[in-house]
């Protein structure tokens, strides 16, 4: 199938830098409750950037351009984090989709990509959500999901669920044409976060909602393969690190504004979040490079885990870091509105806010300790 976009907005430098600043721009705007970045994703739209990894375009995901497709998701994050974060998560499904759909759900999903923002929502309410197998051909949902960024506005929601079956059991995952099943029920007042309000992350019940055979996508169980489910890290990581790019850009803007460029401890400052930022960038580069070296080779799933969650780790140091720096270099004039940092500075904590961080790191350790030296552990 031959997708409309066939160019790639990564090779306009100068389109893109201002597709990034009118996002940026826009961010204080969207920076409230029942705000969602709806002006966002039609430039994205317009861009192209929506279907950028779909077969025959620049990023595709057999492409080998990791890097290149992380280095754009951390341009995205620099610009708006409730936009990363929704964007990754369509870019999350539509990977899900190609590692696991069949034909002619490719050609479907794929063709929907253009004009529609997918998601992939996995966080269980209590009690979770169950697919009841009707024995004819259809599935009935029931139960609800939290921390569904995009909420109402995505229309292909991919989500997961314990199968009910006669002839088979497990984790199934399923995508949703929302506009060919009744309105999922949303509940916002589940969402009142410290940051990336805009991402409008509610809580979303399935009852009732019926599907067919040709909506579940894999066999159960796929979607914790690895080393697919934590790879992913990598993702959310990249948009991360954006925000502390956003972080450095308007730290230097404060203190050249305050005439502050002078004090040597300012200077120590800056200096700090900068090697800080670029030491993330030399981080998800080599991910990325790694990622696309390894995933064809044979018994490398635990390097590529143990690499992804390093990543995800120091990265998070990175942000944490950045972030107290920046606290003590704008003090309370510049952590207080309309200055941006102040929002940043709360849509970055909340988001990396991040599933078991401890059991991460101590999975590097494990995977370290497992192999008889340290002489080769990344090649």
């Amino acid at each position: 199938m031959q997708y409309k976009y066939d160019y790639s907005i990564l090779q306009d430098q100068s389109s893109l830098k201002l597709l990034l600043k009118e996002i940026s721009g826009h961010a204080s705007e969207i920076d409230c409750d029942g705000c969602f970045p709806e002006m966002e994703f039609g430039l994205l739209r317009k861009s192209g950037l929506l279907t950028i990894t779909l077969p025959g375009q620049a990023l595709s995901f057999n492409s080998g351009k990791t890097k290149e497709l992380l280095q754009l998701l951390k341009s995205i994050g620099k610009a708006s984090l409730p936009v990363g974060r929704v964007y990754e998560g369509h870019i999350n499904a539509l990977y899900l989709i190609s590692l696991f759909g069949n034909t002619i759900q490719k050609e479907r999903w794929f063709g929907d990509a253009e004009n529609n923002l997918f998601g992939v929502w996995n966080t269980q309410d209590t009690g979770g959500v169950k697919i009841h197998d009707l024995d004819n051909g259809k599935y009935m949902l029931e139960g609800a999901k939290t921390f569904c960024s995009g909420a109402g506005w995505i229309g292909r929601p991919l989500i997961t669920g314990e199968l009910i079956s006669k002839s088979k059991k497990g984790w199934q995952m399923c995508v949703i044409s929302t506009e060919k099943v009744k309105p999922i029920q949303s509940d916002s007042s589940f969402w009142k976060p410290l940051g990336m309000r805009a991402s409008a992350s509610y809580r979303m019940d399935f009852t009732g909602i019926e599907i067919n055979e040709e909506d579940l996508l894999g066999p159960p169980d796929s979607y914790y393969q690895q080393p697919y489910f934590g790879g992913g890290a990598l993702r959310f990581a990249a948009v991360q690190l954006g925000g502390a790019e956003a972080v450095l850009e308007e730290t230097h803007r404060f203190l050249q504004k305050m005439k502050r460029t002078e004090d040597l401890f300012q200077r120590a400052r800056i200096a700090e979040i900068s090697y800080l930022t670029e030491t993330g960038n030399l981080w998800i580069n080599q991910a990325g490079i790694k990622l696309d070296e390894w995933q064809n080779k044979p018994d490398t799933t635990g390097q590529i885990l143990a690499y992804a969650n390093m990543t995800r780790t120091v990265t998070e140091d990175i942000c944490l870091r950045s972030l107290q720096l920046a606290e003590r270099s704008v003090g309370s004039r510049g952590s207080m509105r309309p200055q941006p940092l102040e929002r940043i500075h709360r849509d970055l904590t909340t988001y990396l806010r991040q599933p078991a961080p401890d059991a991460t790191l101590t999975a590097i350790g494990g995977y370290v300790l497992n192999q008889q030296n340290t002489d080769k552990l990344w090649d």
